[in-house]
């Protein structure tokens, strides 16, 4: 009884301290900006702007066991970054996309899904049905990291040109995290003057209750409070995190 008294009162005296940094966190998110693409129109036209897509595939956003309605949610404002990266000169875009082989070490954490030949894999079709969706990229990925195990990091040193990558799909605080931290990690060890540009309208994650966690055998995941700290510690490390891409 005196332990469990005891791990009260720290859990109690944790959230104490916490609230003042999270407050803060909070009014970080809604005090961010814009970003206008007019401002990358002639970087854009120079062949020096890319935009990076991160599983936006039918497994996290239409059909599956990991599919999710937040997810979902964030697909007009991601084919939104497409066109108008589009409009502007764009023509550098990745897909970088699950594609996990049927013996993947990533279902001791997660359910089986996008697997290799399957339509969970596939691009989802508003963004396939693009009529530029032969300029596309496509990185399969095993992992969560896209550089890892496949020909994305040869892709990077081709195009050392670059001035701005924006990132854009799911999750915040998983893939679009590992990859938005390796390209500007990736800059900074070759003293790159590489943008990251994270828009945090077309970013999303998942969420798992407490108590829907409790009932499945699951670790809980709070969609809310997980993105917005992603997207801060993010920001903490040099990437531009914005509230959107407009004008």
């Amino acid at each position: 009884m005196e332990q469990l008294e005891q791990n009260t009162r720290s859990v109690e005296q944790f959230l104490q301290r916490s609230a003042p940094f999270l407050t803060a966190v909070a009014s970080w998110e809604q005090q961010l900006s814009d970003l206008s693409w007019q401002s990358l129109q002639t970087e854009a036209e120079q062949g020096k702007v890319a935009v990076f897509s991160i599983d936006m595939v039918n497994g996290f956003c239409h059909e599956g066991p990991l599919s999710s309605s937040r997810v979902k949610g964030i697909i007009p404002e991601v084919v939104n970054v497409f066109e108008q990266a589009y409009r502007i000169g764009v023509r550098q875009f990745v897909m970088a996309q699950d594609s996990h082989t049927p013996e993947s070490i990533e279902f001791a954490d997660f359910p089986p899904h996008c697997q290799v030949n399957t339509s969970e894999a596939e691009n989802i079709p508003e963004l396939a049905n693009l009529p530029f969706a032969h300029l596309y990229t496509t990185i399969a990925k095993n992992s969560l990291n896209a550089f890892h195990g496949t020909e994305l990091a040869a892709w990077l040193d081709e195009h050392k040109d670059l001035s701005t990558v924006i990132v854009v799909g799911d999750c915040t605080d998983l893939c679009v995290y590992q990859t938005a931290m390796h390209l500007k990690l990736h800059a900074n060890a070759y003293n790159l003057p590489l943008r990251v540009i994270v828009p945090a309208n077309a970013v999303q994650t998942y969420d798992t209750p407490v108590e829907v966690a409790q009932e499945i055998g699951a670790l809980a995941h709070d969609g809310d409070v997980l993105n917005l700290i992603f997207l801060y510690h993010m920001y903490l490390n040099g990437i531009e995190v914005v509230r959107k891409v407009n004008g």
